[in-house]
């Protein structure tokens, strides 16, 4: 009887440990992000950026992270940012965080050599790698977006194929170096090129996303951290 009595006592306290560890507040994890327009979100509000709507995502799926901090700005190019991060002086937490670099449009807009872009954009990697501690895992790479479909195109000297053809060109650089890194590579470029399907995906500047296009990519980028985090 005292053996029973003693049973039921240790599957009671079992499961309240359980319901308690449960109940426990999730990590909170942190994230950076790298870039220029499309990562500060020009001409849309601070919430549809594609940072804010990834760990809103996230929260949802009880994954917590803190808000997002952003080094980035309209019109940066690789060595823009690379100056940037030096003077922003960020230091990671303890364990690293979580860092996306989408960068590398402005260089193709201003007709910079595709190998000087891959020079900058694997040091901008590096940069990223060791913001997560060398954790290259907890590094997300974006593909450029393609703007030349985008009804601001229409006014620029070069048609909409050439500006896809070196967007393609800058994308097929940095996602070889982000394969040979290690790190996770998300290509939203065949998202960006749906404007014919969606014109709800530009802005009212006629350039850069809209919320609605940004909450696309971050549907995959979530999906991609979310997939790290449960497997540890």
């Amino acid at each position: 009887m005292r053996y029973i009595r003693f049973s039921f006592a240790l599957i009671f306290f079992t499961i309240t440990l359980v319901t308690l560890i449960s109940m426990t507040p999730d990590k909170k994890y942190t994230m950076l992000c790298l870039g220029d327009s499309y990562t500060i979100g020009e001409s849309v509000a601070e919430q549809d950026r594609f940072p804010m709507q990834t760990v809103e995502l996230l929260k949802h799926e009880g994954i917590n992270f803190d808000k997002p901090t952003i080094i980035a700005r309209t019109g940066w190019t690789t060595d823009e940012l690379a100056l940037a991060i030096k003077e922003a002086k960020y230091l990671p937490p303890a364990e690293g965080a979580y860092v996306t670099l989408l960068i590398g449009v402005n260089n193709q807009y201003r007709n910079r050599d595709a190998e000087q872009y891959r020079h900058e954009f694997v040091s901008l990697l590096k940069t990223a790698i060791a913001y997560a501690h060398g954790k290259t895992e907890h590094v997300f790479v974006l593909s450029i977006p393609d703007w030349g479909v985008t009804p601001f195109a229409e006014k620029d000297s070069r048609s909409r194929e050439e500006i896809g053809k070196a967007i393609d060109l800058y994308n097929n650089i940095n996602r070889e170096e982000s394969l040979k890194a290690h790190v996770h590579y998300i290509d939203i470029t065949p998202i960006s090129r749906q404007l014919n399907e969606h014109p709800e995906y530009v802005a009212e500047d006629g350039l850069h996303p809209s919320g609605k296009m940004y909450a696309e990519w971050a549907k995959l980028l979530a999906g991609e951290i979310k997939g790290v985090i449960l497997e540890r």
